[in-house]
């Protein structure tokens, strides 16, 4: 039986075209593709990757299950220079 691990990745767009992927529960889980759906595609191997290392040095897998990603805003009130 296979078991579905989910993880949160976080998407940003670089200036010079292109996403880099973070996932912040594998630090140093980091990786690039050229678009979205390329990048996509890494993410998955890199994480497929990572826990495959994990594995190997039989270090805990950990997941984000039950966890979720959410904003709040923030207004910024400008500076006052005397």
């Amino acid at each position: 039986m296979r078991k579905t691990l989910r993880y949160n990745v976080i998407f940003r767009p670089e200036p010079e075209g292109g996403f880099t992927v973070i996932v912040p529960s594998l630090p140093g889980c980091v990786t690039y593709g050229k678009d979205l759906k390329t990048a996509r595609k890494m993410v998955i191997d890199a994480i497929q990757g990572y826990i495959a290392s994990l594995k190997k040095h039989r270090e805990p897998v950990p997941t984000d299950e039950g966890d979720f990603f959410t904003y709040v805003e923030i207004e910024r009130k400008a500076p006052v220079y005397a």
